[in-house]
């Protein structure tokens, strides 16, 4: 065989390998918006069956699948089908120029942007809002609340002030207006929240952090932590609310919550500090998060 043919089976195995690719994009940009695959499935108009083929990288689909799919999602078309950044010459340019830089470094240049371009600015003293964010079940409301009555300031659940926004509950403005429109009450709500002056304690929704620029804005005008546990203490404490619908017709609860755990994770992990309320009592978790916060917010006393 002559050096630089292709055969059959190489051809065979580069599509296959591309479908395997492009299925764990899909999965990935469903898990970081926190959404089942059942719902992805009926948001983009496309049977669920349909969508497990091609996550496991053996089905195929159209151009206008993978639309539907990308607006579903409430991503680009581009993301879906591969890197964003082949856009334009500038981007490619940029990339090669990011590509190989550390974590400390993509910071520093986000912040250099962000400054050019007008985006939210660091804030003076971000001490004056502390933001706890996590997956549900975290701790964020119950903790959230003690702390505002620790500390005596007033206590945000975000969720609720969506909600107020609105004028109607979660699930309806998921029905109502799908996840763009579920994401623009979130930044409206969040604006109002720290436009409202003043100290305060704020719980966000767990998918807050999927959503880049009212998690830019989080991270400019908030000292954030991140409230950490397990998927499986995660899964407890949900239930032990009373609120089973983790559980209801998916027989891969708990592997989906692992992988939107590890999806969040690193957006979680910009947070300025993080404590581990895993296999804590609501007493000692409420000790920890006082006793770092202490140190860094000085209207936070540690807890007697």
């Amino acid at each position: 065989m002559a050096v630089g043919t292709t055969t059959q089976s190489d051809d065979t195995s580069a599509r296959g390998a591309f479908l395997v690719a492009l299925g764990e994009r899909l999965r990935r940009l469903r898990l970081r918006r926190g959404m089942t695959r059942k719902a992805a499935a009926a948001a983009s108009g496309i049977s669920e069956r349909h969508l497990a083929n091609l996550e496991l990288g053996t089905g195929n689909a159209s151009i206008l699948v993978l639309q539907q799919l990308a607006d579903a999602l409430a991503c680009p078309l581009a993301e879906v089908v591969g890197d964003v950044t082949t856009r334009s010459p500038e981007w490619l340019l940029l990339r090669d120029m990011l590509s190989e830089r550390s974590e400390a470094e993509l910071e520093q240049a986000r912040a250099c942007l962000s400054e050019l371009f007008g985006a939210p600015g660091r804030a003076a003293d971000r001490t004056a809002h502390v933001a706890l964010v996590g997956l549900r079940g975290a701790g964020k409301s119950t903790l959230g609340q003690r702390l505002a009555r620790h500390a005596g300031t007033p206590f945000v659940e975000l969720s609720r002030e969506i909600e107020r926004v609105a004028g109607c509950s979660l699930d309806a403005i998921h029905s109502l207006y799908g996840a763009d429109g579920y994401r623009r009450y979130e930044r409206i709500a969040l604006e109002g929240a720290l436009a409202a002056g003043g100290r305060c304690v704020l719980a966000t929704p767990g998918g807050l952090v999927s959503e880049p620029r009212s998690f830019e804005l989080l991270l400019a005008r908030c000292f954030t932590v991140w409230l950490r546990a397990s998927p499986e203490e995660h899964m407890r404490r949900v239930v032990a609310q009373g609120d089973f619908r983790p559980m209801s017709g998916n027989a891969e609860a708990m592997a989906d919550l692992r992988r939107i755990l590890d999806g969040r994770s690193p957006f979680y992990a910009k947070a300025d500090v993080t404590v581990d309320t895993g296999g804590q009592s609501e007493d000692s978790a409420f000790e920890a998060l006082c006793a770092t916060l202490a140190s860094a917010v000085d209207w936070i006393a540690p807890a007697r």
